[in-house]
This record gives structure tokens, C-alpha cells and sequence, in this order.
């Protein structure tokens, strides 16, 4: 269990580190994802580009 912790903190850590560089080439700006303010914070939900990244990995999942 705490394998799995440290696992899905470094995936977060990780992806807080690309999303700019993803921003970049698109993904975070398509159609369903969501940027929404609250008491003036936002938050991201990049439910499109979540699942383009999703496919991306398995087709490089079943290719390998």
C-alpha cells in the first residue's frame, strides 16, 4: 500500500511539472477540458486531454 502512495505522488509530481509543457503543445486547451474559478483560485479538469493521454499510453502499452 505505501508502494502505491509513492507511486501516485510522484505521478502528481510529475505531472505538475509537465502541465505547462503540455499546455504547450495543446493538450490542457481541448474541447472538455475545464479551467474554473473559485474565490479566485482555479482549477484545472482536463477530462479530454486525460483521455487522449489514456489512449496514447495504450497504444504504447500494446505495441510493447
Amino acid at each position: 500500500m505505501f508502494r502505491w502512495l509513492i507511486v501516485v505522488f510522484l505521478a502528481l509530481l510529475l505531472l505538475n511539472g509537465v502541465s505547462a509543457l503540455l499546455r504547450k503543445i495543446g493538450l490542457g486547451r481541448l474541447p472538455g477540458d475545464f479551467e474554473i474559478t473559485i474565490f479566485g483560485k482555479k482549477i484545472w479538469l482536463p477530462i479530454a486531454s486525460t483521455v487522449v493521454l489514456s489512449m496514447l499510453a495504450a497504444a504504447v502499452a500494446r505495441w510493447l
